[in-house]
């Protein structure tokens, strides 16, 4: 770095330390951005300034505790509209939720989760046309998410661990409403039938959830069978991709620990 003259680092770290941006100094001195950030950073460690390395502890490998019912939402979360990935750029894979912005309140819940249970990591939301990623990163994404793995989630066998399915059993109904908030709807059906002679218009709501994993779509109805709900499949084209609720007990169970996404 030295090939930009000491003089001119003498100046920009002089404006560095004053508080000055990393982008107005490489602006000013015609500099690399890069080249300022590392002067910076080597200004600092020499001053003993620089903070200690970020290594966040993991419920899986260190013991932390663990938000359950939040990553039991999660983890709902994950199986619908997540995926985990690792960016050659990025030190750490990221667990990212694609959320639509017609529910906004969905992804303040996702956001809500993902800090319960990386409370270490920083969250940010990426804006893409109709959605929004949010996404967290950590190196131990993969003790929390073992069903990651190549190739699309139902081309390969999803099976929860059984330290998972402890957590799911111990907090069904957040593992539930994970997956309608990311795979799953209630809407309002309607149909007709004969009342006293007179046909008449019949409005009832109804929860459905759709997914193309056998696995995943297993996890769902085990998860609704212990819980006591009553479920259908519901094809479409032959295929068994929706689940669907609409007995009235069980919507009205469903209605006091989901409710429709907002």
């Amino acid at each position: 770095m030295n090939f930009h003259g000491t003089e001119v680092r003498q100046k920009a770290v002089t404006l560095l330390r004053s508080g000055a941006r990393n982008a107005d100094v490489a602006r000013k001195f015609n500099l690399p951005l890069g080249t300022v950030s590392y002067w910076k950073h080597m200004d600092r460690a020499k001053r003993g300034e620089c903070p200690g390395k970020h290594d966040p502890k993991c419920p899986r490998c260190d013991g932390r505790e663990l938000d359950e019912p939040a990553y039991s939402y999660l983890l709902g979360l994950y199986l619908g509209d997540g995926h985990i990935s690792h960016y050659s750029e990025h030190r750490v894979p990221n667990l990212m939720i694609t959320c639509d912005e017609s529910w906004p309140g969905l992804m303040d819940n996702c956001e809500q989760a993902m800090r319960a249970v990386f409370p270490d990591n920083s969250v940010c939301r990426v804006r893409k046309i109709g959605c929004r990623n949010v996404k967290v990163y950590s190196k131990h994404m993969p003790c929390l998410f073992p069903q990651h793995g190549p190739g699309k989630k139902h081309d390969r066998p999803i099976v929860l661990e059984p330290w998972q399915q402890d957590l799911v059993d111990a907090h069904p109904w957040e593992f539930i409403r994970g997956l309608i908030h990311s795979d799953g709807c209630r809407i309002t059906n309607w149909t007709t039938r004969l009342v006293a002679g007179e046909r008449k218009r019949y409005e009832y709501p109804r929860y459905f959830f759709t997914n193309v994993s056998d696995d995943i779509r297993q996890l769902y109805t085990d998860t609704l069978d212990k819980l006591g709900i009553g479920w259908t499949h519901c094809t479409r084209h032959g295929n068994p991709y929706n689940i669907s609720v609409a007995r009235r007990a069980s919507v009205a169970l469903m209605d006091t620990h989901v409710g429709p996404k907002y």
